[in-house]
């Protein structure tokens, strides 16, 4: 496995000659990872013949208050599950090199920024969709695979790269869970043990609004009253937001069917976790 800190190291390899057409698939992260990243790593590794991690913690979609700095970073762990799951390539870029002084260039997807983690993290998804075609640039992939716990970011790079005639399949990967349900996340180090039980709201939502929806509920209003109803019985919770909306444009819903997504971000303590479940399909 070859670790490479230089974007013009990265680039020369991606579009050198001796590539020969060999397909490359990319899993770009932040880091920190866990049985979800792995799992987005071990498809990669059949979907291409080259396979290439990034591990960069993007400066630029952290709000001023947000957990930039204390962002949980495990290098060495990191490289050890890359090489586990066949990595070829860990692409580690710096900061000061991926964002030189100077730096003015960004990337915006408009309406389907908006809403959801949109309203609550203003520019974050100009900081996603920015740092994603930077990388695609960089690493010139054939096929990019994030996973579905960021619908709202999945749905974003979707359309900037359609919109953008980026040659880039992509590729969404179902969300994985903890045994009990609960959504894996690196934010999830920062909660407690009482906290990490918390969490599990999030999970009994999603499960309540999926029973209600076979049972044949299709009111939204409905629906929303009972999922809200189930995280507003944790004490540790706050709400940011809890919504439906259409699986493709992400536009509000009134009349729920089997492409509506639910969208949850809730706060445990110090910690916003999200999660989603599409109603039609199995959690």
């Amino acid at each position: 496995m070859q670790i490479i800190n230089s974007i013009m190291h990265m680039q020369a390899l991606a579009i050198a000659p001796e590539r020969g057409g060999r397909r490359i698939s990319f899993v770009p992260t932040m880091g920190f990872l866990h049985e979800g990243h792995a799992s987005l790593l071990r498809e990669g590794r059949t979907r291409g013949d080259v396979l290439v991690l990034s591990l960069f913690v993007n400066p630029i979609q952290f709000g001023q208050h947000e957990d930039l700095d204390r962002y949980p970073r495990d290098m060495d762990r990191d490289c050890r599950i890359a090489e586990a799951c066949g990595v070829d390539i860990v692409f580690i870029p710096t900061a000061a090199e991926m964002y030189p002084a100077g730096f003015q260039t960004g990337v915006t997807v408009r309406d389907i920024s908006l809403p959801l983690c949109g309203s609550s993290r203003p520019g974050h998804f100009d900081g996603v969709a920015t740092v994603v075609a930077k990388l695609f640039n960089i690493v010139r992939p054939d096929v990019a695979l994030f996973g579905c716990k960021d619908y709202q970011q999945l749905a974003v790079i979707r359309r900037m790269t359609a919109d953008l005639n980026l040659p880039v399949e992509i590729v969404g990967m179902p969300i994985v869970r903890e045994s009990d349900g609960l959504a894996m996340s690196s934010r999830n180090a920062y909660l407690s043990p009482c906290e990490r039980q918390s969490a599990l709201c999030l999970s009994r939502a999603l499960v309540k609004a999926r029973e209600l929806f076979g049972a044949g509920e299709r009111s939204v209003p409905e629906l929303l009253l009972a999922t809200r109803g189930v995280i507003e019985q944790e004490s540790r919770a706050v709400i940011d937001y809890v919504e439906f909306r259409d699986g493709f444009l992400l536009s509000e819903q009134q009349v729920a069917d089997g492409n509506t997504v639910l969208a949850l971000a809730v706060k445990i303590g110090q910690t916003r976790l999200i999660d989603n479940c599409v109603l039609g399909e199995e959690l």
